[in-house]
């Protein structure tokens, strides 16, 4: 196998963070996809600064050479009726649709505590209690799933600290309850890693039902405050509880990532998503740091 079937994309959350947005706040959206373009990607996933009219956004992506290739979803299966989620799932299903992107990502944030800068992310995760709430939000998993699949996309669940998808074990359960002509996974290395799980370990379990991977790094001396002072996940990575691959301050094992990956069938998108403050992390340098570094395990 080889990495023929391997396309390099880039999150803007290095750019401008969705659910802090004090962070990067200066940045444009001009800015951020002219960046992305110069650091050597051909693909970016959405954020909040892109402009919703598609005719807009085509333009701004086609002079630079970019294109969607995914966006978060926040389901929220686990507080809201599925009629609700369906309405929002299908209204961004049309927009990915519309600027040819194959996957539509995200996770449950219905009932977790990513977005709440107080509330100690290993002590306050979102949970399935009961066989009822786990049926429920498989059910509704996989009802999605087969609306997008009648479309020619895949739903790619993001497991995500913080939510009540966070381990290996409750993802093992949710890819074991859902229908695998349906629900794929979104693959994150660094969420595993923080969520105390072997990222390598966790690929060559999962390459076969993911549809999207998410690559970022982890500073252990940030993550080892994070559970010493119980931080919450937005001051963890306020923090720089993740950075770039290619960082000699991270820790993951990037060549044996790739190299299960150069070793599957994997087909599709390879997206850099390392979320840090812009004040202390420049979006292009580290952008550049990352895209010279996935060069040199894969020639791409």
């Amino acid at each position: 196998m080889n990495f023929d079937n391997i396309k390099l994309g880039v999150a803007p959350i290095n750019w401008t963070n969705d659910d802090m947005p004090e962070l990067g706040g200066e940045n444009t959206f001009e800015q951020c996809v002219s960046e992305m373009a110069l650091a050597g990607f051909t693909g970016c996933e959405v954020g909040n600064k892109f402009p919703r009219d598609t005719n807009v956004l085509k333009k701004a992506l086609e002079l630079r050479g970019l294109q969607i290739c995914n966006q978060w979803n926040s389901y929220e299966l686990t507080t809201k009726s599925f009629a609700e989620n369906r309405e929002n799932f299908t209204k961004l299903l049309d927009f990915l649709e519309t600027m040819g992107a194959k996957v539509i990502g995200g996770g449950e944030t219905g009932n977790s505590c990513q977005g709440q800068m107080n509330v100690p992310v290993f002590e306050g995760k979102g949970m399935l209690n009961t066989r009822e709430e786990w049926d429920s939000f498989t059910y509704g998993l996989d009802e999605l799933g087969k609306i997008a699949r009648d479309r020619g996309m895949k739903l790619a669940f993001h497991h995500h600290m913080g939510t009540c998808i966070q381990s290996i074990a409750e993802t093992d359960r949710l890819l074991n309850e859902t229908n695998p002509d349906y629900v794929f996974l979104n693959y994150d290395c660094g969420h595993f890693h923080f969520a105390g799980e072997d990222p390598v370990a966790a690929l060559q379990k999962y390459i076969g039902r993911t549809a999207h991977i998410h690559l970022k790094d982890v500073r252990p001396n940030v993550l080892q405050r994070v559970h010493d002072e119980r931080l919450s996940f937005l001051t963890a990575v306020k923090n720089g509880v993740f950075t770039v691959p290619g960082d000699p301050e991270g820790c993951i094992d990037f060549p044996s990532l790739f190299s299960i990956i150069k070793e599957s069938d994997y087909a599709g998108w390879i997206v850099l998503e390392a979320e840090q403050d812009p004040a202390k992390a420049n979006p292009l340098e580290y952008a550049i740091i990352a895209r010279n570094f996935f060069r040199g395990l894969t020639g791409i």
